[in-house]
């Protein structure tokens, strides 16, 4: 059972209508601003991955997707108040938990969902060589082109459907290859 309150902000899931999740983040942020809840609603998210999806004249292009369609993640010092204010916003359907009544998300499935992955000393520069480690560009090499340390992002140029192509990648999906890591060619005559 949930504590009437909170002290400690946590993260909650609330289920949409199909469509809405834009919708109600931003609803949310008003609802915020609105009654000065910025204390007490920490984050609200809507995960995303990128995807390569080919177009139907046959080419190729990375797009953004929803990770769990019809879901906001929000952050949050649960109290009955704040559960009577966020499910009354439009499109929310409810907290997901027995009954509506919200459960708070263990911390394995925060960094699973990557809410809260920030990597702490980010040495990267722009024309560092490094591996893309998850997600769609799985395995692929590339040069960082830009680097932002507050959102933790990075433009990459990767060899893609043989050309160039720049694709943003967060820092946790991230290795830089050391400049010291050579190659060594096999032979194949072995």
């Amino acid at each position: 059972m949930v504590p009437i309150a909170d002290t400690e902000p946590k993260w909650y899931i609330l289920h949409t209508y199909s469509g809405y999740e834009a919708m109600v983040k931003e609803s949310l942020f008003r609802l915020i601003e609105n009654n000065n809840l910025s204390d007490q609603i920490v984050d609200v998210k809507i995960p995303t991955e990128q995807t390569i999806e080919e177009k139907a004249n046959g080419k190729k292009k990375v797009v953004e997707r929803k990770l769990l369609p019809c879901y906001v993640f929000i952050k949050m010092i649960y109290s009955n108040q704040l559960w009577y204010l966020v499910t009354n916003t439009r499109g929310v359907t409810g907290f997901v938990g027995p009954q509506g009544r919200p459960i708070p998300m263990k911390e394995d499935e925060i960094r699973k969902m990557r809410l809260e992955d920030y990597v702490v000393d980010a040495d990267f520069r722009p024309g560092d060589r490094v591996t893309i480690d998850n997600g769609p560009l799985e395995g692929f090499i590339g040069t960082l082109k830009e680097v932002n340390d507050e959102t933790q992002r990075a433009k990459v140029s990767i060899t893609m459907f043989g050309r160039e192509q720049d694709v943003e990648v967060e820092y946790i999906q991230m290795t830089k290859i050391a400049a010291d890591a050579v190659e060594i060619p096999r032979d194949d005559d072995e």
